[in-house]
């Protein structure tokens, strides 16, 4: 009987993708978060009469200009709810809440939000809630902490604001985050393992014969699985790059430097790499490179010239 070797485990590593997104506010956004610092919300009149809570600045309907701020309730009715078993790092409470949609007394739209309640069977469509305020406030949708059950009677009209608060809020830094679990597939394990020894491999398409790397599994022109691995390089040639002149946060490398495609020997298209190790106004389309891999010697850090004479044009000419 023969021994049959498994497969190598496919790799899996945690992954973060952050975004801090920073935008300006215009009059209407500005009035309605440095309002919730007040502990005032505010909405806006549409043309219709609607008051809508969050307010916008122009009317979803119409796509008018809204300017006529009203002061709302700081109490409401939930509209519709979801309990919320688990909460997530970065959510209004760290522990089992309802997400809520809460019509504020003299609006016409909901407003989403958490509710701090015992359990799921403490929550109902149309139960009476109010805000609590965040103890230390800045003029965000968080000087909400969230709401609470509260017995009282719907306030009857909204009243006019004027909008104007000392030291409005002008802009807001919005961060985007993803936590997931990333795997790579079979054919980047197999490249990313490659790395590791310093070798770069590819795969061959069996009908086309074109060797992509890094391999993707399957060749995208011919949609068929490509499993014949193809070790390629290490040197090769720049077929195209940019210069980089705006310094990357985290990135620890001085501007400019050069970011350039690099074909490698035997490779059917090119990947991209920096150059490094010559002026970043010598590189050229044409210049031979090979890697210099990184500390741990897991990945080619940057990519420096050979000494060798630079390729003809056609023979990249189709890589570019």
């Amino acid at each position: 009987m023969t021994a049959v070797t498994p497969p190598p485990e496919t790799l899996r590593a945690p992954l973060v993708v952050e975004f801090p997104f920073t935008r300006s506010l215009g009059p209407v956004q500005s009035a309605f978060l440095t309002g919730l610092r007040e502990r005032t919300v505010l909405g806006v009149r549409t043309g219709t009469g609607e008051v809508l809570v969050p307010p916008v600045e122009y009317d979803p309907a119409t796509a008018a200009e809204l300017r006529d701020l009203v002061e709302v309730g700081a109490t409401g009715t939930v509209t519709t709810w979801a309990w919320n078993h688990e909460p997530r790092p970065g959510q209004p409470l760290a522990t089992p809440f309802a997400w809520v949609l809460v019509r504020l007394d003299g609006a016409d739209t909901a407003l989403l939000h958490a509710l701090d309640a015992p359990g799921p069977d403490a929550v109902r469509t149309g139960m009476r809630v109010r805000v609590r305020w965040a103890d230390e406030r800045a003029g965000a949708i968080t000087d909400i902490a969230c709401f609470e059950p509260h017995d009282s009677d719907p306030v009857a009209e909204p009243e006019p604001h004027d909008g104007l608060f000392a030291d409005p809020v002008t802009g807001i830094v919005a961060p985007a985050r993803l936590d997931y679990t990333y795997s790579p597939g079979g054919a980047q394990t197999r490249y990313l393992r490659a790395l590791a020894e310093r070798r770069t491999v590819g795969e061959r398409c069996p009908s086309c014969s074109k060797v992509y790397v890094p391999p993707r599994g399957a060749c995208p022109t011919c949609g068929v699985a490509t499993t014949d691995q193809v070790e390629v390089g290490p040197r090769g040639t720049v077929t195209t790059y940019c210069i980089v002149n705006i310094k990357a946060k985290n990135l620890d490398i001085e501007v400019p430097y050069v970011y350039a495609h690099i074909a490698l020997d035997g490779a059917g298209l090119a990947l991209h790499g920096r150059i490094g190790g010559i002026p970043y106004d010598q590189v050229r389309m044409g210049l031979r490179v090979e890697p210099v891999w990184s500390d741990d010697g897991r990945y080619p850090d940057h990519y420096r010239p050979t000494g060798e004479p630079d390729a003809d044009y056609d023979t990249y000419k189709e890589l570019l």
